[in-house]
């Protein structure tokens, strides 16, 4: 098994930045993509980005490209989402994942993704 737990959400206004967290633990070398998804109230979830464990390949959702950020700490057992540029429409709860696989079709897959965090709210203010 493998543990997730998110950090960072918060209140914060369209324009601003946030980071979010998630640090693994358990049996994490059995992970090999890392990724962020997210849902809004009455959508479904959607993937966000994603993070090759040990090439450090990425992944984006078009709607983020270009203001989001995916990194990890390969000694800490933590990924990272820097969020620039908020918009009101980021506004949702975040979740990490972790999936046993590696691929572009993994890393963008939901249902191919073995573990979950608990997630954590972000809420952009216009």
């Amino acid at each position: 098994q493998v543990q997730l737990v998110e950090s960072g959400g918060v209140f914060v206004q369209a324009g601003g930045s946030l980071r979010l967290s998630c640090a693994a633990s358990g049996r994490t070398f059995n992970v090999y993509t890392m990724g962020w998804f997210r849902q809004a109230p009455g959508k479904e979830r959607e993937f966000v980005a994603a993070i090759n464990w040990r090439s450090g390949s990425t992944y984006y959702a078009d709607s983020v490209k270009g203001r989001f950020t995916i990194s990890r700490d390969n000694a800490k057992n933590t990924v990272s989402l820097q969020m620039n540029s908020l918009k009101p429409e980021d506004t949702a709860v975040y979740y990490c994942a972790a999936a046993r696989f590696t691929g572009s079709i993994v890393a963008l897959t939901t249902a191919l993704y073995d573990y979950w965090g608990q997630g954590t709210q972000v809420t952009v203010s216009s």
